[in-house]
């Protein structure tokens, strides 16, 4: 009886830690996709963004964002990977005054932002489907 406890424990720990596995390898898959997306386009790095009460975010995976900002659209890469972004989807926290966020000085729910890349129409919804599945979205 006390083996086959420590065979189903097991069983257990080995399924767990491969879905753990999985998760990272998607979590690394996306972040690699959006780093070559950053890299084929050649985005051009912008410091700041003018914000307002109205702006919000779609998060793409724990380092990168999609901010909408006023009448523009950002692709915003953190400093580390920020688990804190799900929680509430508002502006910035904002070390400088005003109404615009900085890149290197400027934090979302506590994440640095490292860079912030303008986007267009056609960039948005290319980093939109990164990681879905063929089909997803019907």
């Amino acid at each position: 009886m006390k083996n086959k406890t420590i065979i189903a424990t097991l069983s257990i720990l080995v399924m767990l830690s491969a879905c753990a596995a999985q998760e990272e390898a998607t979590t690394q898959d996306a972040e690699q996709a959006v780093r070559d997306f950053i890299a084929v386009r050649e985005l051009a790095e912008t410091m700041e963004i003018r914000t307002s009460n109205s702006d919000h975010w779609e998060e793409i995976d724990k380092n990168f964002i999609i901010y909408k900002a006023r009448q523009e659209v950002f692709l915003i890469e953190f400093a580390r990977r920020c688990y804190e972004l799900g929680e509430y989807p508002v502006v910035a926290d904002k070390r400088t005054s005003g109404n615009v966020i900085r890149a290197r000085f400027d934090t979302l729910r506590g994440c640095i932002i490292a860079k912030m890349f303008p986007l267009t129409e056609g960039e948005v919804e290319e980093l939109s489907a990164i990681g879905e599945s063929p089909g997803s979205r019907n």
